[in-house]
Protein backbone atom coordinates (compact mmCIF):
# COMPACT_ATOMS: atom_id res chain seq x y z
CA UNK A 1 0.00 0.00 0.00
CA UNK A 2 1.39 3.61 -0.77
CA UNK A 3 2.16 5.44 2.02
CA UNK A 4 -0.04 8.20 1.74
CA UNK A 5 -2.92 5.81 1.82
CA UNK A 6 -1.72 4.08 5.06
CA UNK A 7 -1.37 7.24 6.29
CA UNK A 8 -5.31 8.39 5.58
CA UNK A 9 -6.15 5.34 6.98
CA UNK A 10 -4.69 6.06 10.47
CA UNK A 11 -5.90 9.95 10.00
CA UNK A 12 -10.17 8.64 9.16
CA UNK A 13 -9.39 6.64 12.80
CA UNK A 14 -9.01 10.26 14.41
CA UNK A 15 -10.48 13.68 14.09
CA UNK A 16 -10.35 17.04 13.57
CA UNK A 17 -10.16 18.54 16.85
CA UNK A 18 -6.47 15.86 17.82
CA UNK A 19 -5.43 17.02 14.03
CA UNK A 20 -5.80 20.74 15.25
CA UNK A 21 -4.16 19.84 18.15
CA UNK A 22 -0.99 17.71 17.32
CA UNK A 23 -0.69 20.99 14.46
CA UNK A 24 -0.76 23.94 17.31
CA UNK A 25 1.92 21.52 19.40
CA UNK A 26 4.09 21.45 16.19
CA UNK A 27 3.47 25.06 15.77
CA UNK A 28 1.61 24.30 12.04
CA UNK A 29 -1.45 25.91 10.94
CA UNK A 30 -4.17 23.66 8.97
CA UNK A 31 -7.30 24.38 10.02
CA UNK A 32 -10.07 26.47 8.03
CA UNK A 33 -12.43 28.15 9.50
CA UNK A 34 -15.85 28.49 8.25
CA UNK A 35 -15.86 25.53 5.42
CA UNK A 36 -18.68 23.10 6.54
CA UNK A 37 -20.35 19.71 5.69
CA UNK A 38 -23.64 20.66 3.48
CA UNK A 39 -25.13 17.65 4.87
CA UNK A 40 -24.76 15.00 8.05
CA UNK A 41 -21.60 14.23 6.24
CA UNK A 42 -19.28 10.87 7.33
CA UNK A 43 -15.66 12.33 8.35
CA UNK A 44 -13.20 11.69 4.89
CA UNK A 45 -9.51 11.66 5.09
CA UNK A 46 -7.76 11.38 2.05
CA UNK A 47 -4.88 13.01 -0.58
CA UNK A 48 -5.63 16.23 -1.95
CA UNK A 49 -6.21 16.84 -5.93
CA UNK A 50 -6.64 20.80 -6.13
CA UNK A 51 -8.78 22.86 -8.55
CA UNK A 52 -8.83 26.63 -8.72
CA UNK A 53 -11.37 28.68 -9.87
CA UNK A 54 -11.49 32.00 -11.43
CA UNK A 55 -14.05 34.66 -13.12
CA UNK A 56 -15.75 33.59 -16.07
CA UNK A 57 -13.55 35.76 -19.34
CA UNK A 58 -14.95 36.23 -22.73
CA UNK A 59 -12.89 32.52 -24.11
CA UNK A 60 -15.61 29.77 -23.71
CA UNK A 61 -13.81 27.19 -21.30
CA UNK A 62 -11.83 24.73 -22.66
CA UNK A 63 -13.17 21.75 -19.55
CA UNK A 64 -16.32 22.33 -17.67
CA UNK A 65 -15.24 22.92 -14.07
CA UNK A 66 -13.55 20.27 -12.03
CA UNK A 67 -13.90 17.63 -14.61
CA UNK A 68 -9.92 17.04 -15.52
CA UNK A 69 -9.33 16.88 -11.95
CA UNK A 70 -12.13 14.34 -11.40
CA UNK A 71 -10.93 12.60 -14.16
CA UNK A 72 -7.31 12.44 -13.31
CA UNK A 73 -8.01 10.99 -9.40
CA UNK A 74 -7.52 8.55 -7.56
CA UNK A 75 -9.53 6.35 -5.52
CA UNK A 76 -9.46 8.03 -1.69
CA UNK A 77 -7.98 11.12 -3.11
CA UNK A 78 -10.28 14.30 -1.83
CA UNK A 79 -10.92 17.77 -4.58
CA UNK A 80 -10.53 20.68 -2.58
CA UNK A 81 -11.39 23.25 -4.71
CA UNK A 82 -10.44 27.16 -4.20
CA UNK A 83 -13.55 30.07 -5.30
CA UNK A 84 -11.86 32.34 -2.99
CA UNK A 85 -13.93 31.99 -0.90
CA UNK A 86 -17.29 33.08 -3.27
CA UNK A 87 -20.83 32.05 -1.94
CA UNK A 88 -22.87 33.63 -4.91
CA UNK A 89 -22.34 31.02 -7.02
CA UNK A 90 -21.88 27.34 -7.40
CA UNK A 91 -18.52 25.82 -8.35
CA UNK A 92 -19.87 21.82 -7.73
CA UNK A 93 -22.56 20.14 -8.01
CA UNK A 94 -24.71 16.76 -8.49
CA UNK A 95 -22.88 15.61 -11.46
CA UNK A 96 -19.53 15.76 -10.09
CA UNK A 97 -20.45 14.37 -6.66
CA UNK A 98 -21.61 10.72 -8.47
CA UNK A 99 -18.42 11.05 -11.22
CA UNK A 100 -16.77 10.83 -7.81
CA UNK A 101 -17.96 8.73 -6.20
CA UNK A 102 -17.65 6.36 -9.26
CA UNK A 103 -13.67 6.80 -8.98
CA UNK A 104 -13.55 6.22 -5.44
CA UNK A 105 -12.76 10.04 -3.90
CA UNK A 106 -13.65 10.01 -0.63
CA UNK A 107 -15.31 13.77 -0.86
CA UNK A 108 -14.89 17.42 -1.77
CA UNK A 109 -14.02 20.53 0.05
CA UNK A 110 -14.94 23.80 -1.30
CA UNK A 111 -13.68 27.00 -0.46
CA UNK A 112 -16.99 28.50 -1.54
CA UNK A 113 -20.32 26.86 -2.05
CA UNK A 114 -22.12 23.65 -3.76
CA UNK A 115 -25.70 23.85 -5.20
CA UNK A 116 -27.56 20.02 -5.72
CA UNK A 117 -26.54 19.88 -1.91
CA UNK A 118 -29.85 17.28 -2.17
CA UNK A 119 -28.64 15.35 -4.70
CA UNK A 120 -25.13 14.44 -3.10
CA UNK A 121 -26.62 13.51 0.08
CA UNK A 122 -29.24 11.14 -1.42
CA UNK A 123 -26.05 9.07 -3.38
CA UNK A 124 -23.97 9.90 -0.04
CA UNK A 125 -21.18 11.71 -1.14
CA UNK A 126 -19.51 14.22 0.88
CA UNK A 127 -19.44 17.89 0.53
CA UNK A 128 -17.50 20.23 3.03
CA UNK A 129 -18.34 23.99 1.50
CA UNK A 130 -19.22 27.64 3.12
CA UNK A 131 -22.68 27.50 1.82
CA UNK A 132 -25.01 25.81 -0.43
CA UNK A 133 -26.56 28.14 -3.12
CA UNK A 134 -28.64 27.04 -6.45
CA UNK A 135 -26.74 29.57 -8.96
CA UNK A 136 -24.76 28.07 -12.03
CA UNK A 137 -20.90 28.56 -12.73
CA UNK A 138 -21.53 28.46 -16.46
CA UNK A 139 -20.85 32.41 -17.38
CA UNK A 140 -19.69 33.40 -14.02
CA UNK A 141 -16.76 31.39 -13.01
CA UNK A 142 -14.36 28.70 -14.66
CA UNK A 143 -11.21 26.33 -14.06
CA UNK A 144 -8.05 28.00 -13.96
CA UNK A 145 -6.26 25.45 -13.32
CA UNK A 146 -6.26 21.83 -11.23
CA UNK A 147 -3.64 20.45 -9.31
CA UNK A 148 -1.35 23.63 -8.40
CA UNK A 149 -0.91 24.88 -5.11
CA UNK A 150 -3.80 27.00 -3.97
CA UNK A 151 -5.20 28.79 -1.41
CA UNK A 152 -8.37 27.47 0.95
CA UNK A 153 -9.45 29.50 3.77
CA UNK A 154 -6.22 30.93 4.08
CA UNK A 155 -4.13 27.99 4.10
CA UNK A 156 -1.97 27.03 1.26
CA UNK A 157 -2.96 23.70 0.04
CA UNK A 158 -0.72 21.75 -2.45
CA UNK A 159 -1.54 18.54 -4.23
CA UNK A 160 -0.38 15.84 -1.96
CA UNK A 161 -1.06 17.01 1.41
CA UNK A 162 -3.38 15.44 3.30
CA UNK A 163 -6.55 16.43 4.18
CA UNK A 164 -9.14 15.49 7.05
CA UNK A 165 -12.79 16.74 7.53
CA UNK A 166 -15.27 16.52 10.11
CA UNK A 167 -18.54 18.39 11.53
CA UNK A 168 -16.19 20.36 14.04
CA UNK A 169 -14.35 21.31 10.62
CA UNK A 170 -11.56 20.93 8.10
CA UNK A 171 -7.61 20.22 8.79
CA UNK A 172 -4.84 20.29 6.26
CA UNK A 173 -1.68 18.70 6.50
CA UNK A 174 1.74 19.22 5.03
CA UNK A 175 2.46 16.26 3.39
CA UNK A 176 6.41 16.44 4.59
CA UNK A 177 5.20 16.76 8.19
CA UNK A 178 2.23 14.52 8.00
CA UNK A 179 3.70 11.18 9.82
CA UNK A 180 4.74 13.43 12.59
CA UNK A 181 1.26 15.08 12.63
CA UNK A 182 -0.60 11.99 12.74
CA UNK A 183 1.50 10.47 15.53
CA UNK A 184 1.17 13.46 17.38
CA UNK A 185 -2.28 13.33 16.85
CA UNK A 186 -2.99 9.42 17.81
CA UNK A 187 -1.32 10.28 21.04
CA UNK A 188 -3.57 12.93 22.25
CA UNK A 189 -6.50 11.18 21.37
CA UNK A 190 -5.65 8.10 23.03
CA UNK A 191 -4.94 10.65 26.09
CA UNK A 192 -8.55 12.52 25.59
CA UNK A 193 -10.18 9.10 25.67
CA UNK A 194 -8.77 8.19 29.10
CA UNK A 195 -9.98 11.48 30.41
CA UNK A 196 -13.83 10.40 29.05
CA UNK A 197 -13.57 6.97 30.52
CA UNK A 198 -12.65 9.06 33.54
CA UNK A 199 -15.23 11.13 33.68
CA UNK A 200 -17.95 8.23 32.95
CA UNK A 201 -16.64 6.48 35.61
CA UNK A 202 -17.84 9.64 38.27
CA UNK A 203 -14.24 11.18 38.27
CA UNK A 204 -14.97 14.94 39.14
CA UNK A 205 -14.41 16.95 35.83
CA UNK A 206 -13.03 19.58 37.85
CA UNK A 207 -9.96 16.95 38.31
CA UNK A 208 -9.99 15.83 35.02
CA UNK A 209 -9.85 18.77 32.84
CA UNK A 210 -7.35 20.09 35.26
CA UNK A 211 -4.72 22.34 33.16
CA UNK A 212 -2.02 20.46 34.20
CA UNK A 213 -3.82 17.10 32.23
CA UNK A 214 -3.99 19.43 28.71
CA UNK A 215 -0.37 20.32 29.56
CA UNK A 216 0.70 16.46 30.16
CA UNK A 217 -1.24 15.23 26.86
CA UNK A 218 0.63 18.09 24.26
CA UNK A 219 3.87 17.31 25.53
Amino acid sequence: MENWKAQAERLDKLDTCAVSDAMDRLGLKGAVIGIRPMWDCPRIAGRVITVKIAPAGPTPPEHHLATPAVASAESGEVIVVDNAGRTDVSCWGDILSNASQVKGIHGVIIDGASRDVDGSREIGFPVFARNPVPVTARGRVVQEAYNTPIQCGGILVRPGDLVIADGSGVVFLPQERAEEIITSAEKIALAQADMVRAVRAGYSVVDVMAERQFEAIHK
